[in-house]
Parts: structure tokens; sequence; C-alpha cells
């Protein structure tokens, strides 16, 4: 069995209407168009026991009858190929339930048809899907694990931001078609003449200007200072002889982060000491050449959403952390933690996992506490010292709860 070509659909097509985004392949079975499943022994339960997800699969039209039945009474392994291409897309974090196997016009031919939701995703689990299938064919040992790994990556690579990711969803239940135009979110949505196209969540209409000056933080703060919003004292150093004299003025606690940086990366918070001030710059210059030193304020970490001049909602974004039981490990209760539905890799789902970076081992450290150290009942650690979702941080609505001067100030921010 082989695949003799693959093709890409981006739009409406020959094969489905209601699915524009489809891979279509066109496997030469070599040999195997006059057998089915039920002809093979053991291919079934080995099947089953490779991709148990398979189950809630659908082989036909017919209600009641699932993916294992169909496969017990016997089907063609162009649906086999369909179905576990869909599989291992979904295990991955990529929704795929779309698929159609049809016989071609060659003999011992077959076309196979299924849905992705990232075009090098769905070309992968193509290959995977024949590859798998050969394998049980040949009664050989079978392993999912390096494909479904490879999936998540590709997905990682190539999906949404949350932003993106909120728009397309939204456009697609309205029945507006999207494309990616490229690998940094350039969408198209629509086609012909009614196409718009965005970008993370700027659009033709977004101004530049603004976007250039929200993406410096030192000309953020300069204006907000200027229009008499508080913002924390400090300053721009591009060298590390400069860090003395900066905190001879400011003092400590500090924060010390990337002029350009985003997603909280090679940033430190609540430095202490000079020589923390110097890791804190020398991680922060990895991101950005010039590197921001503020002065560090505690308290709760917010973000507002202002749409149209208008306070619309607000989240308390709080950083990945765990609560002490009296007998498992730190190392135990991220495990624990990681094992809620929520989390997934990256942004699959609503909340990411938490990993154990250099950076956490650096705060246990400061706190002489390791990964097999055992926390007190009730005792809450904070793991990453920034509140990004994308490092496992939470957020919490809070929408209700913003005083009115805050939600003043916010609209003024914008404006």
């Amino acid at each position: 069995m082989k695949i003799i070509d693959l093709r890409v659909m981006r739009g409406p097509n020959y094969w489905s209407v209601k699915h524009p985004k489809l891979i279509v392949i066109k496997l030469d079975l070599e040999g195997l168009s006059h057998k089915s499943t039920n002809n093979i022994p053991s291919f079934s339960s080995r099947l089953k026991k490779l991709l148990p997800v398979l189950e809630s699969h659908r082989a036909d039209e017919k209600e009641g009858e699932g993916f294992f039945h169909q496969l017990e009474e016997g089907i063609t392994f162009g649906h086999v190929v369909q179905h576990v291409a869909l599989a291992l897309q979904t295990m991955a974090g990529m929704e795929s339930s779309y698929g159609r196997s049809y016989p071609a016009h060659e003999e011992d031919h077959m076309m196979v048809v299924f849905s992705y939701q990232e075009e090098r995703a769905g070309e992968h689990a193509a290959y995977a899907a024949v590859r798998l299938t050969k394998a049980l064919l040949a009664g050989e040992k079978v392993s999912i694990t390096d494909d479904v790994n490879r999936l998540h990556e590709i997905r990682e690579d190539e999906y949404f931001g949350p932003s993106t990711f909120s728009i397309v969803s939204e456009a697609s239940s309205r029945g507006i078609p999207y494309i990616r135009l490229n690998r940094h979110s350039l969408i198209q949505l629509g086609y012909g003449v009614n196409q718009k196209r965005i970008q993370a969540t700027m659009t033709s209409q977004t101004a530049c200007f603004a976007v250039e000056i929200a993406g410096d933080k030192k000309a953020t703060k300069d204006i907000l200072e200027d229009a008499g919003i508080p913002v924390p004292k400090g300053t721009t150093i591009y060298a590390a002889e400069e860090l003395k004299q900066t905190i001879s003025w400011l003092g400590f606690p500090l924060v010390i982060k990337p002029l350009d940086g985003n997603h909280g990366k090679g940033a430190t918070i609540n430095i202490a000491n000079f020589k923390d001030a110097q890791k804190g710059f020398a991680e922060a210059q990895k991101f950005s050449q010039g590197v921001m030193v503020e002065q560090f304020i505690e308290g709760f970490d917010f973000r507002l959403l202002v749409i149209n001049g208008k306070f619309i909602a607000a989240a308390k974004r709080t950083p990945a952390m765990v609560t002490g039981d009296g007998c498992s490990t730190i190392k135990q209760l991220i495990d624990k933690e990681n094992k809620d539905p929520r989390r997934g890799i990256g942004h699959e789902k609503a909340l990411t996992r938490i990993h154990i970076d250099k950076h956490t081992l650096d705060l246990l450290k400061k706190q002489n506490l390791t990964t097999k150290s055992v926390l007190p009942a009730g005792e809450v650690l904070y793991l990453k010292s920034t509140a990004n979702i994308s490092t496992g941080g939470t957020a919490t609505d809070v929408t209700d709860l913003i005083h009115p001067y805050n939600i003043l100030m916010a609209e003024r921010i914008v404006a």
C-alpha cells in the first residue's frame, strides 16, 4: 500500500462543499482491493489496541454502527487509513472528523479524503496512517507516540494563538470561510470580492502608528506618564555597565525585562540584590538589545479589554501555582495539576501545561526548595514569575468587580 498522489484542498472543492480543508490522497492498495479487515487475522484487535479512540468513530451513515462494529464485519483498508489519519490529528489536539473513501477509476486504487486543521499536520497524518496500517498488516510492532508528538509539534508551530483562534472560530460559526496565507497568522476571511484579511488581532483598519507605539514598552510608558496615568519608575539600558547606576536611582526590588519581548520571556521580577540583577539583565538580553529596569510593584495582575473605546471585560491572571497537601512532592503536585483536562500542550486547550524549566528551578532554589520538596498542607507555591497563560497561568473573570475609576483609566489609555 502506498500513496501515489496527495492534494491539499483549501476551499470549495469537488469532494465537499461544507468542508473546504481536505487532504485527498490516491492510494495504490497493491493487491488489497479484494480484501477487507475481517480477512486479516488479528488485524482488528491490534488496531483497537493501538487506537482505542477509534471506538467513537462511525464508519458510515448508519446510526448505531460504530467503526469497531464495521471493522469486525469487514471494511476496506482505504477506510482504515482515513480513520487512522483523523484519529492521529484529534489525539494531537486538532479536532478532525470528516472523511470519505471511494474506489478510484484504476483497478486496486482508492481515493481517501479526510479533513485537517493544519496542512502540514494533515499531510503527516496521511503518510503516518498508511505506514501504521502497513505495519499492522505485516504483524510488526507499532507505536503511535512519535507520530502524535510530531503532530503536536506541527500544531504548536503552525496553529493560531488564542486571539486569532477566537476570531477564526467566530467567523466559522457565522459561515465565513478562512484561509491561512502564511505562517505568521495572516488570515483571509471569505473569498473573492468579499474577502478581508487579518493578522493576529490586527485588521486593515488597525492604526499602524498605534501598533508601533504599543510594541515599544518605553514609548508606551512615556505616553501614559505624560497623560497622567500612573506607571512604575524605570529606564532602558543597553549595557551591563549601566546597571549599577540605574539601581542606585531606583533601589530594590526591581523588574528587569526585554524592551520588546512578549509572553513573559526573559523577564525577572522581585529582584532584591545586585547579583540577581546581573543575572536578570543577561537573561533579558537574550531576547532584546534594550533592557527595561523598573520598580517592582506588589499587587495582582489584571488584563482589561476595551473595544471601540468601551470597557468590555477584565480578567485576573494568576501565575502557574500548586497548593501543598502535606505528602506530595512539588513534582507530583505539578503532575497532578497537568492532569486537569483543561490543560494541554501550548494553546490547544484553555490552559497550558506547567513545565519545569530553568526559571522554575531558580524560583525554587531561592526558597531553598527542589522538585522533591514536600509542601505543607494549604501552602501555595508560585512556579513562574509572570502570569502568562502560555506558561501555565490561569485567568479568572472579574468583569463585574472592576472599580469605575479603573474602567475610566482603561478607556483613557486606549484612547
